[in-house]
């Protein structure tokens, strides 16, 4: 590495939501750093993968997506992701190829007209379309926005996501890498395996449930051999039935997010888990600022 052409810098990625922003981050740093669902909204807060080149240093951050917020918890959330807009070097928009521009869409154009962050749009989902479709996508949005680059690719499918990388890096100024090369997150291990649990949570459970928890890590231990890693963990949730509903009937729903969250955890964490959740009801706790704060959903 020359510092005089090694480049390196914050990249974010914003979006509406389930238009693929954690896929895509996942599929660049070729780590899962975030959870992914089908469902929208899934990410909350700020989250962090780098990505290690021999010409340079990206660190993404992805962001929840951007929507029409009513509750307090989504307003915070919003509000994070069109703060990191002007907090990174570039900007990663990215835009589903199965979806036309929505009134969440009107939104984020109208945060990134007042930036003068560049911008690279990103079409994902190209292999849910024909490709004859692409190129007058690709000609009607260069008219929407003056974007730097426009990417189409797939993030579940890693097509052309390479390019996507390879047009970013040298966007970012020159300059030493700003984190060793041998991590590829700046998120805890607490952090992350709290998310773990959440993503379980949201693909096993349905309607308000998934919206209504937040989890929290009472404590993380790892034994001086590494052989055994014990994890408690607190499911909040906003309704005493809700609390029922995750627990289910013999404790067999708590069980199996137990079991599902503790395989997550043994391939990442790489050593055995020992797991113990407990649900606990923290009546309307995505509203009252002292309970956002106290799960980690901070201003930015």
């Amino acid at each position: 590495m020359t510092v005089n052409t090694f480049h390196s810098g914050f990249v974010c990625i914003v979006g509406a939501p389930n238009v693929g922003k954690s896929t895509l981050l996942n599929t660049i740093v070729g780590e899962k750093v975030a959870i992914t669902t089908h469902k929208p909204q899934t990410t909350r807060t700020r989250i962090t993968g780098i990505k290690n080149l021999t010409k340079g240093q990206i660190i993404f951050i992805d962001t929840p997506g951007i929507h029409q917020a009513q509750s307090r918890l989504n307003k915070r959330m919003v509000e994070t992701a069109l703060a990191a807009i002007n907090d990174a070097d570039c900007c990663v928009y990215v835009l589903g190829a199965v979806k036309n521009l929505t009134a969440d869409d009107d939104i984020i154009l109208r945060n990134l007209e007042n930036s003068t962050t560049p911008v690279v749009l990103v079409i994902n989902k190209i292999d849910l379309i024909n490709k004859e479709q692409l190129l007058p996508m690709i000609d009607r949005l260069q008219h929407v926005y003056p974007f730097d680059d426009i990417v189409p690719l797939s993030a579940l499918k890693n097509v052309n996501v390479d390019d996507l990388v390879d047009t970013l890096v040298t966007k970012l100024p020159l300059g030493p890498p700003l984190f060793p090369d041998d991590i590829f997150t700046e998120s805890s291990e607490r952090f992350l395996a709290a998310e773990m649990i959440r993503e379980k949570i949201i693909l096993l459970t349905h309607q308000e449930i998934p919206y209504a928890t937040a989890v929290t890590i009472d404590s993380f231990h790892e034994d001086p051999d590494r052989t055994l890693l014990s994890i408690h963990a607190t499911i909040n949730v906003e309704k005493k039935a809700q609390k029922g509903i995750v627990i289910g009937k013999g404790g067999a729903m708590l069980k199996k997010i137990g079991t599902q969250s503790r395989r997550d955890m043994e391939t990442f964490f790489k050593t055995k888990i020992f797991l113990k959740l407990f649900v606990r009801h923290t009546d309307k706790w995505s509203e009252k600022t002292t309970w956002l704060e106290e799960f980690g959903y901070t201003d930015k």
